[in-house]
């Protein structure tokens, strides 16, 4: 039996993690659209609570995937947009969303 290391440098897996989730690859599909709206999404994303949600916003946000910004309208409120690296991501989603079997 051979064991296999794992490169826990290796930039695949580190995206992976990144993207990996019940809910971000829905937040993902749902930004791809145009900006959205955290109670747009919870509503749309069927079984979501606010906690999961926020949690992985967050996520998506610190990882340099989705970007936040405050609109200071009334009511004022919050917008998230995929930024240039979730746009390169959205891309790589389709992909594999086209090689899927079981679509």
């Amino acid at each position: 039996m051979t064991t296999h290391n794992i490169n826990k440098d290796c930039p695949a897996e580190t995206l992976l993690k990144e993207i990996s989730g019940k809910w971000k690859p829905l937040i993902l599909k749902e930004a791809s659209f145009g900006p959205i709206r955290f109670n747009a999404l919870l509503k749309s994303l069927e079984g979501a609570n606010k906690q999961s949600l926020a949690t992985a916003l967050k996520e998506l946000e610190e990882s340099g995937i989705l970007s936040r910004e405050v609109i200071k309208l009334k009511p004022l409120h919050v917008e998230y947009n995929l930024s240039n690296l979730g746009k390169k991501l959205l891309s790589l989603l389709q992909n594999l969303e086209e090689i899927n079997p079981k679509s």
